[in-house]
């Protein structure tokens, strides 16, 4: 194998994107260099200083902690042109100007190292113009690398190769991008505005059109366009005033000025509303107003006929969003299509609109059909791509019904579907199989890349139609029943799986991570704690399962619980000391007991999206499965015989205010996890790296921690806490039950009522735990933030 490490990257370009690119290299831990033009005035990087700075200041956090910002290193056009030759990648992330670009090249080409990958961010323009200019070796590894914006956050990555590109280039780009940014690839062919942008702002401009033809308010668009179909809740207009108008405008004017020959020309005209509100400077969110306007409290819409602002909360006609919750896709379409309501008429135009332009022009831009719905899952949020739409409501059907209003006069233009759609291969099996998917450029079907990145992803992203085997039936199956899976796939890890709602933890969780761990130990050299949903977002685990403990509380009370708490106080211990390594494979929310599962794992491997907290007080409880204990713990650890309360105050500050990292890096500056846990930035790796962090564990000759004795600081730590909470309660900070909380954590963070310096056991933790978390069920303040969560899943605060 030949290794590709890029040792540094320089962007060039300080601007929104270029600034969350050169961030998102400094939360992989990649040197990066940012550059900027030479500010007029005192420092001469003060652009990028100022962009970095305006980092901190983003939502949602372009830096996974604020304080990596330090690591961005910077720089300007004038005087540090020679640190591009320590650059193995180069990503230009100027404004979308062919002549800047062109001038910036001239400028940077004398200076960038024989072997580095100079790659361009355009959103749109022709990869192969802006390489004129270029030698021929330079040409060889240009190429470029769509980021979607905000660049953290988005999953894809378009890879643009030009006809001079190297290949092995694209593929090395392709592997750093997958594994170091944790992104997901798709190569695009070098047209106006790619894949994504290409068919979502069509799809946006195809929406309009309908909506005007339908008469539909951008509410009830909104509504309709959102999360009922599966896309971002922000739905059509809403997703267009984030985005920013202008930007809109401007990929727009990209087709008007590159695809006069495209038969959907005439679509890509700027609609007259969108023009006004341009002109007019109502831009979107950034300007306060667009299709919407905030006015006090109150969200209001434009109305088209008008162009004033009127009153909005419009919603979908109740037929309409019965025939959406419809789950056989056939029976839906063919409600939408037989519909006399105006709105599923609407719905049945714009999939008619989306399925005929992908048709027409799958063979132009895109290599095959998997790459334009991944585009546009991973790009514009969809959870169903186009074709795995079209295929899974019947293809032929489908293809009937828009060949038919094509005939009639009733699509937006009148090219015909082209041939491969209804003869062939495509027209028995459709766009998706087993042996890949349909390319119209080859007229055959392509499989899915063999690069050497992939073999890291055991479960792959799935298409519609494949028929991949996925993590919830994969391997063989040790134990299943409705709260696990415990399984493996011959490669001498075990893995468990949860499988209850949210991955919440009750006693079938616990007894099957009992189970789990007896059966590691036995036969296996480790056990890895994984999700099948890890990399669509699922939760790591929501915590303990307080619905299902009900009824067992109203029967018996409080008494009635202890032996459940003692249990999983017990599993989670077990865990800890266990004889082989248990991995806890952690993504999303990892919260209450979620958090204190992965605390007790022998290590953790964390997604870079990894949302991590001990949130008990929300609901009027303390930490009881170890979560106070571990803190009190670690803290003596971390002290070293110096003042351990100087160590303890993160852990007692993070349970009692319910703190949450907003990510994997933040987790580990709250003490979450470990310095040497490993954070993974691609959820799709996710579970190799934790089967090859267990097996490594073991064949280095792993054992269990030894149990050691904890000293606390005892009466003079909860003493100096309690004076503080004591503050706040009666500077009117917190409520009287929140003092009550803080009270109680500080109490069993601090060992109790010992002396400073006394020594106590883990079970000593854990006692005083359980008796506090008793206590608390019987409070009824506690009670009425338990009920309120419950029934409204938002925290009560009494």
């Amino acid at each position: 194998m030949t290794n590709f490490i890029v040792k540094k990257v320089a962007v060039l370009g300080a601007g929104v994107m270029g600034a969350q690119i050169a961030a998102h290299c400094a939360n992989a831990r990649v040197p990066v260099v940012l550059f900027d033009l030479p500010a007029k005035d005192g420092n001469k990087n003060g652009i990028v200083l100022r962009a970095i700075e305006n980092l901190k200041k983003l939502s949602p956090a372009p830096l996974g902690n604020k304080d990596d910002a330090a690591l961005i290193q910077v720089a300007n056009y004038e005087d540090n042109l020679e640190l591009l030759a320590g650059c193995d990648l180069i990503i230009e992330a100027i404004a979308e100007r062919m002549d800047w670009k062109h001038d910036l090249y001239k400028k940077v080409a004398p200076h960038i190292a024989p072997n580095a990958i100079f790659a361009t961010n355009t959103s749109g323009l022709s990869i192969t113009k802006l390489s004129e200019g270029f030698d021929d070796e330079l040409k060889s590894r240009f190429c470029g690398v769509h980021f979607f914006n905000p660049p953290r956050y988005m999953h894809l990555v378009e890879i643009i190769p030009t006809a001079a590109t190297r290949p092995e280039i694209a593929d090395q780009l392709e592997g750093f991008l997958t594994t170091t940014l944790g992104k997901g690839v798709v190569r695009a062919k070098d047209t106006p505005n790619f894949i994504a942008n290409r068919v979502g702002i069509f799809g946006m401009l195809a929406i309009i059109h309908e909506a005007e033809k339908f008469g539909l308010s951008v509410d009830v668009v909104d509504d309709l366009t959102g999360a009922k179909l599966g896309r971002a809740k922000s739905g059509t207009f809403r997703t267009a005033d984030v985005v920013g108008l202008d930007t809109m405008g401007h990929v727009i004017k990209t087709m008007q000025d590159n695809l006069a020959d495209d038969p959907f020309f005439a679509v890509y005209k700027t609609p007259e509303v969108l023009a006004k509100l341009v002109a007019a400077g109502a831009l979107g969110q950034k300007a306060g107003a667009g299709f919407y306007k905030k006015v006090g409290k109150e969200i209001q819409r434009l109305d088209f006929a008008s162009g004033e602002y009127v009153a909005g909360g419009g919603k979908a006609a109740d037929i309409v969003g019965r025939i959406l919750k419809e789950k056989d896709p056939v029976k839906k379409f063919k409600a939408l299509r037989e519909s006399t309501n105006p709105q599923a008429q609407f719905l049945w135009a714009i999939f008619r609109d989306a399925f005929h332009y992908i048709a027409v022009h799958l063979g132009s831009i895109a290599d095959n059909a998997r790459d334009i719905d991944f585009a546009m899952r991973w790009g514009f949020g969809w959870q169903v791509g186009p074709f795995e739409t079209w295929q899974s409501a019947g293809w032929t059907q489908i293809a009937n019904w828009v060949k038919e209003d094509i005939d009639a006069g009733n699509a937006l233009c009148s090219a015909p579907l082209p041939a491969w759609v209804f003869e062939g291969p495509v027209a028995e099996k459709g766009v998706h199989t087993a042996e890949g998917s349909f390319s119209a450029s080859a007229n055959a079907y392509v499989p899915r890349s063999t690069l050497p990145v992939y073999e890291r992803q055991p479960f792959r992203a799935p298409v519609l139609g494949a028929g991949a085997i996925d993590g919830k039936t994969a391997g063989t199956t040790f134990h299943e029943d409705d709260s696990v899976r415990i399984w493996h796939m011959d490669d001498e890890v075990l893995v468990i799986s949860l499988k209850t709602k949210m991955h919440v933890i009750g006693e079938g969780v616990i007894n099957g991570l009992k189970m789990a761990q007896a059966e590691a130990e036995k036969n296996f050299k480790g056990l890895v704690i994984w999700n099948t949903d890890a990399a669509d977002g699922g939760a790591f685990s929501a915590g303990a399962d307080l619905q299902s403990a009900l009824p067992l509380f109203m029967q018996g009370g409080a008494k009635a619980m202890e032996p459940g708490i003692a249990l999983l106080q017990d599993t989670f211990m077990a865990m800890k000391y266990s004889n082989v390594p248990v991995v806890a494979a952690v993504a999303g929310l990892a919260l209450g007991g979620g958090c204190e599962m992965a605390l007790h794992a022998s290590k953790r491997v964390a997604s870079i999206e990894s949302y991590i907290g001990l949130v008990e007080v929300g609901v009027g409880l303390i930490p009881a499965g170890g979560g106070l204990k571990e803190a009190a713990v670690r803290a003596s650890n971390e002290a070293k015989g110096t003042d351990i309360l100087q160590f303890l105050k993160t852990g007692f500050t993070n349970a009692a205010t319910a703190n949450v990292s907003k990510s994997a890096l933040e987790a580990k500056a709250m003490g979450y996890l470990k310095e040497d846990d490993i954070i993974v930035f691609n959820p799709y790796e996710l579970l190799h790296v934790a089967k090859v962090t267990a097996r490594s564990m073991f064949d280095a000759g792993y054992r269990p921690p030894l149990q050691k004795p904890v000293t606390v600081t005892g009466r003079y730590g909860y003493g100096t806490i309690k004076a503080q909470l004591v503050n706040m309660r009666d500077g009117g900070f917190i409520s009287a039950h929140d003092f009550k909380l803080g009270e109680m954590i500080a109490e069993i963070v601090s060992g109790g009522n010992v002396d400073q310096g006394s020594v106590v056991s883990e079970q000593w933790f854990l006692d005083m735990e359980r008796k506090a978390f008793l206590e608390l069920l019987n409070h009824p303040k506690s009670q009425e933030r338990i009920m309120g969560m419950m029934q409204t899943g938002k925290p009560v605060r009494n």
